[in-house]
């Protein structure tokens, strides 16, 4: 089905081939015609799966009608929980947004740099992406009414309600209009979920995408099995021997994620670590390097990864294994994305062995096993 027959102005359809968009996902597929129709949305699907143009292009449809908006009295609301998504959401807006004849405003708003000048940009937006704690905020100062929102948006809700935004989230929902459309987007469903479901949402239409074994299908995986104190010496020998040219790097920690990025730029190997203690400038520059080729390892932490969306990253390395076989799925779905292929790459130590055998087990998949010890990692 071409994104044609989906409901569109011929204005978006000209915005999604300038963007090189052939093909709709098949959450696109469901979720553009039945947010156009003004139904609720209950979309289950992982990041990469297209679920982002899957509102942002209604919403800037049900826009082209047209309306004006009220000094900041904002008609659109997407709450996101960390400040690298609502930057990414913020963008796609953007991109497509800025095809329109009449131009909409859009905005990001979020935590650890300066309200006033965020304050001074409020004129005059509609679309409003926000972390709940710097919306609340601006409520609090009178900065931004939610009286004339048309439309809500949680986006990666499963990960907000592990965040403890639940009595945010609350505040928020309780300030809004009733008669309003709302959109929820989650990779997993929860009973937390099903409560939000419940309270937020009307007679839903469920949309629930199952991409993992098709990512899967494209990702050769495989284990290094290897002692826990020669991981950073295989992980050398690894970026060096194999000329990775680019690769994400995930730690289950931001102590972890710091001493693996400084040892890798003290042996020559260009090194960014993003997480929660850096500041917003280091990460958003972190980012900007490693999404334009200039750094090649970027080491990340679960919940910091979710704004790293890369198109056609080559390889994901699991220097320490999450806790549970979905972050595992969510991780190495990183690469062998767009139908290109990718490789994923775990670090297994003898106590991390048997929990490596349980995810395999768990995602239906196996991965090819290494002796990482016997490798001579000499000078690495």
């Amino acid at each position: 089905m071409p994104f044609s027959n989906l409901g569109l102005s011929v204005t978006l359809l000209k915005a999604l081939a300038d963007q090189k968009y052939t093909q709709p996902y098949p959450i696109q597929q469901q979720a553009i015609p039945a947010i156009l129709g003004g139904k609720d949305i209950l979309g289950i699907a992982q990041t990469g799966s297209g679920k982002t143009a899957s509102f942002v292009l209604p919403i800037l449809q049900q826009l082209l009608d047209g309306g004006s908006t009220k000094k900041r009295h904002i008609r659109i609301l997407v709450l996101v929980p960390t400040r690298e998504l609502a930057i990414q959401v913020n963008d796609v807006f953007k991109t497509f947004g800025g095809h329109l004849l009449q131009p909409v405003k859009t905005l990001a708003v979020y935590g650890g740099v300066s309200i006033n000048s965020q304050k001074n940009n409020l004129d005059q937006v509609e679309i409003l992406v926000a972390t709940p704690g710097r919306l609340l905020e601006l409520i609090s100062d009178k900065a931004i009414s939610l009286s004339a929102i048309k439309t809500l948006v949680l986006d990666e809700a499963d990960k907000m309600l592990n965040l403890g935004f639940q009595d945010e989230m609350k505040q928020v929902i309780s300030l809004l209009p009733k008669n309003r459309q709302n959109l929820l987007f989650s990779a997993t469903l929860s009973e937390d979920l099903n409560s939000i479901n419940r309270n937020v949402l009307r007679d839903p239409m469920v949309i629930k995408v199952e991409e993992e074994e098709k990512n899967l299908d494209l990702i050769k995986q495989f284990g290094y099995l290897i002692s826990e104190e020669k991981k950073g010496p295989l992980l050398r020998y690894i970026l060096k021997t194999q000329k990775i040219k680019q690769v994400l790097i995930f730690t289950s920690s931001v102590h972890r994620a710091d001493a693996v990025a400084l040892k890798l730029n003290q042996n020559g190997i260009d090194a960014f670590a993003i997480h929660s203690k850096k500041s917003q400038a280091g990460r958003e520059e972190a980012l900007h390097f490693f999404k334009a080729g200039k750094v090649k390892v970027l080491v990340a932490t679960d919940l910091m990864a979710r704004g790293i969306d890369i198109k056609y990253l080559p390889y994901v390395i699991n220097y320490e294994l999450p806790r549970s076989p979905k972050d595992y799925i969510h991780r190495i779905g990183r690469t062998g994305r767009a139908e290109s292929p990718g490789e994923a790459i775990s670090l297994v130590s003898p106590d991390e062995e048997h929990h490596f055998k349980i995810i395999q087990k768990k995602m239906g998949k196996r991965a090819t096993m290494i002796d990482g010890n016997a490798i001579n990692l000499k000078g690495f």
